[in-house]
């Protein structure tokens, strides 16, 4: 597979009105193939979404390259713009506008035929409320708007910044297998997400962000394996003796009122069952303990918190302001 999205070296600085200089990207790398559904995850001010900005040309980095389907960015974004669908943050629309309308008149601009619009409207679950106003529109239903619109271009290549977002249940289920529907067509996905048994059941690969830095990347079987204890759930009639056989065994035992936490090596399982069985304390349950992504994700970052907004935003109280140091432009935060 070829590279679709190359970031190395990236490094980004604003200057918030408050605190000065700050550093939201630092040395960051990240390789995005063809045909994968990519999940980029970072906590509050991680840098995730200075990095998207950075990706789209929407800020100017400071230092490292950039390439989007071969073409580095943003010198040469304009020759693959057309291939690429993307949201960042939260969209913006016109509240006396219909969704309809809406997208007519992005796909008039960019040269969409507007035959587009009814079929993204289906894609997404909008076609009963095309013609309804968007200020009647819940978050969600914006939020599926935004997803529609970065899907006009039938692109090669889909960026969505938590396309979740506002979505009930049944939404979240929707978008997953809009996504899951258009890597089999062989659309290429990156999303970030806070809710993480979203990204775990959607991804295939991962990329996760703490403080500016790389933290974690690849298969997200095998982030989750290198985070695998091999601990096992044991249940026995005396879990005291059960403990003390395990221990002679040479197993690390922790016992808890209703069962024992043994920790040990992938072949333990026949070690245990043939340890208690051997002495006639049948096992009653045996269950592996394994790492899911979210216990992975706060691992990595220290506990720190899942976003909920704009994961680049200042703290409490900090004017969402910040300076571009590259030409001092006024760059939403």
């Amino acid at each position: 597979m070829s590279a679709v999205i190359e970031i190395a070296g990236l490094r980004k600085t604003f200057r918030t009105l408050r605190h000065g200089s700050r550093v939201a990207v630092d040395d960051f790398d990240m390789v995005v193939e063809a045909g994968q559904v990519h999940g980029f995850l970072g906590p509050n001010g991680s840098g995730k979404t200075t990095t998207l900005r950075a990706l789209l040309g929407l800020v100017n980095a400071d230092a490292g390259e950039l390439r989007v389907l071969g073409e580095p960015s943003p010198e040469q974004l304009a020759r693959v713009s057309g291939r690429v669908g993307a949201i960042v943050e939260s969209p913006q629309f016109f509240g006396n506008f219909t969704g309809h309308r809406t997208l007519r008149l992005l796909a008039v601009a960019g040269g969409v035929p507007t035959s587009r619009v009814d079929e993204v409207l289906d894609q997404v679950g909008l076609w009963d409320r095309g013609r309804d106003r968007v200020k009647a529109y819940s978050l969600g239903m914006k939020q599926r708007l935004a997803v529609a619109s970065a899907l006009l271009k039938s692109p090669e290549l889909l960026i969505l910044d938590e396309p979740a977002n506002g979505l009930d249940p049944a939404g979240i289920r929707e978008m997953r297998d809009l996504m899951r529907t258009l890597a089999e067509s062989g659309v290429t996905v990156l999303v970030s997400s806070h809710i993480l048994a979203e990204i775990q059941l959607i991804c295939d690969h991962v990329t996760i962000i703490s403080q500016g830095r790389r933290v974690a990347a690849g298969r997200v079987d095998d982030v989750l394996a290198g985070h695998d204890q091999h601990e096992w759930r044991v249940r026995v009639a005396d879990p005291e003796r059960g403990a003390d056989l395990l221990r002679t065994a040479g197993l690390t035992v922790t016992v808890h009122p209703d069962d024992l936490l043994v920790v040990g090596g992938a072949q333990e399982p026949e070690l245990i069952s043939s340890t208690l069985g051997g002495q006639e304390l049948w096992v009653r349950e045996l269950t592996p303990i394994r790492p899911d992504l979210e216990s992975v994700f706060l691992d990595l970052t220290g506990g720190a918190a899942l976003p909920r907004q704009a994961d680049d935003a200042g703290p409490p109280g900090e004017p969402l302001i910040e300076l571009d140091l590259t030409d001092g432009r006024r760059v939403d935060a």
